[in-house]
């Protein structure tokens, strides 16, 4: 992520720079990378048969999204958290990065009877300062942040 911070203008940076690494999960674990840029320009990167597909979408879950044959794999749990980050988003509002973690606290999996433990990690990216927020494990009250272009 930090590579993509540091030296990626907006989403067709970032997906050129991806497109340079082996970023394939090799035990077969989803891998999903949400970009979006200051343009508004939002697309999910996923390894499908440890082959990169780029797909455009302003919200990622735990579901296939590229269309191929692992297209909506995933739980159901996974797309009902993305029909609730979608219904967030049609509904007009502008959001602060308090309000995306507020919106993505809502989606964890805490908030469902999920097998897995919790959300693994959450990131918040305010595009106009190039500040991230980075919550581990469904902790919303404690971030890490991280500055593009800062070392």
């Amino acid at each position: 992520m930090r590579l993509l911070l540091d030296q990626a203008a907006d989403v067709e940076e970032a997906v050129e720079l991806l497109a340079r690494y082996d970023m394939h999960a090799s035990a077969g674990m989803m891998v999903h990378f949400a970009l979006a840029d200051a343009e508004g320009h939002s697309v999910v990167v996923e390894y499908i048969d440890n082959e990169m597909a780029v797909t455009e979408t302003p919200v990622v879950t735990n579901y296939y999204l590229t269309p191929s044959e692992k297209y909506g794999i995933g739980t159901e749990e996974s797309k009902v958290r993305y029909a609730m980050l979608e219904d967030m988003l049609q509904s007009g509002s502008s959001f602060t990065m308090d309000g995306i973690r507020d919106a993505l606290d809502s989606v964890s999996k805490h908030n469902f009877d999920s097998e897995f433990a919790s959300t693994e990690w959450s990131i918040v990216y305010n595009q106009s300062t190039g500040e991230a927020h980075y919550y581990h494990r469904e902790n919303y009250q404690k971030y890490y942040t991280f500055i593009a272009g800062s070392p």
